[in-house]
């Protein structure tokens, strides 16, 4: 390993939640087994930080441009033109992305925003043939992993509001298509969809193995492309991203972030935890920073699956966050961050309240805390309102 100043980032997407009754009033960050970010709020500090900004929508794409040091509100163009460029689509300034989601529905009912965590085989099947069906000059699908999806639409509007399926899970489908300037293009195309993948080869299948159906496409989360500067030029740091899902890796990839495959690593519960936390450690000998990004926890939010968020947040301090502690801390200057990129409830989705962080290394004078969570954060009375200057704390 290089004898030169080292840093670690670790997002545990999600992890954030409500006292919830079910467990007895505390957390799953309160409830879970995490002896390793414990160990950083010992050596460090604790607070919380907004990485939301007020008045912006609780997403992933405006909470990871946050962490990494970007403001959203000079840099946030929407969340699917970063998936975009994750994927090496190729995005004029006039064209507009929209995240595509394969859902199902049943009874005009919107009732899995992932059509139960479709395998990326089935999945891009079904985008492959929506692509050639519904395909235009100026309307494109890109298949994606799992259920994400990419629609572009050349030349075309931005200026329509539309949901994030997550967050209307149980909700009638017509009350929340998009709305506003193109909405009938875009109506026509989840339609058109829905007539084509309902009695698809691959939806009888699942449908007969007690599977949910990838039955429509949700269009959402549009924009024009990002234009990032150059993190190398900004902090001098040659950095590596470790991340399975396409939205951090676009946010990464934008900033100029060399991006790491690890094989198994999934971006749902499933994920390979340990291959994550090995190229964390392998990636350290010779990055300056290293940005590991675990999806899991939002993922078990989502589905309202309290046992599983618990899981996942032990699988990664246990797999991730022990194996980048035990490889940093050979080196005498290093720093490491950890926090959620949002708050996630399992009974109301994402939201913008402040997140906690524990920051410990060279230079960071120890405070009291000895516990990574939400209340030990605001507790703390250390507090961060504007999230994008977090980054500025962790890189000296």
């Amino acid at each position: 390993m290089r004898k030169r100043r080292k840093y670690a980032l670790i997002i545990l997407d999600g992890a954030a939640d409500d006292p919830l009754p079910e467990l007895e009033g505390k957390t799953p960050l309160q409830v879970a087994h995490i002896p390793h970010l414990d160990r950083i709020a010992a050596l460090g500090r604790v607070g919380l930080v907004r990485t939301i900004p007020e008045g912006m929508p609780a997403g992933s794409d405006i909470a990871t441009l946050s962490i990494l040091g970007f403001d959203p509100r000079r840099y946030h163009t929407g969340r699917a033109p970063l998936e975009a460029v994750e994927m090496g689509i190729p995005l004029n300034p006039e064209d507009v992305a929209f995240r595509c989601n394969l859902v199902t529905v049943q009874d005009q009912v919107l009732l899995d925003y992932s059509a139960g965590e479709i395998p990326t085989d089935q999945a891009q099947v079904l985008v492959r043939y929506l692509d050639e069906k519904l395909s235009t000059r100026r309307l494109q699908f890109y298949p994606g992993i799992s259920y994400r999806h990419i629609m572009v639409w050349r030349q075309g509007s931005v200026d329509v509001l539309t949901q994030p399926p997550h967050d209307i899970m149980g909700q009638p489908v017509a009350p929340n298509l998009p709305q506003g300037d193109g909405e009938s293009t875009l109506r026509q195309l989840i339609s058109d969809s829905r007539e084509l993948l309902e009695d698809h080869d691959i939806n009888r299948r699942r449908r007969e193995a007690g599977l949910p159906p990838a039955n429509m496409i949700w269009l959402w989360g549009q924009g024009r492309a990002p234009r990032l500067p150059s993190f190398a030029a900004s902090y001098g740091l040659a950095a590596v991203a470790i991340a399975a899902v396409a939205l951090p890796r676009g946010v990464a990839r934008a900033a100029g972030f060399t991006l790491v495959n690890v094989p198994g690593a999934t971006g749902d519960q499933h994920t390979d935890y340990a291959g994550k936390g090995r190229a964390a450690q392998e990636a350290l000998a010779q990055a300056d920073l290293v940005l590991v990004h675990v999806e899991a926890p939002d993922e078990a939010a989502h589905h309202g699956d309290v046992a599983g968020k618990i899981r996942a947040i032990e699988q990664i301090d246990r797999e991730v966050v022990a194996r980048v502690l035990d490889t940093i801390g050979q080196v005498p200057a290093f720093r490491v961050l950890a926090l959620p990129d949002h708050v996630t409830a399992l009974h109301r989705g994402h939201s913008g309240e402040p997140v906690p962080f524990a920051l410990a290394g060279q230079g960071i004078e120890p405070d009291a805390a000895d516990r990574f969570d939400e209340q030990v954060a605001a507790e703390s009375g250390e507090r961060v309102e504007e999230g994008y200057t977090l980054m500025g704390r962790l890189v000296l």
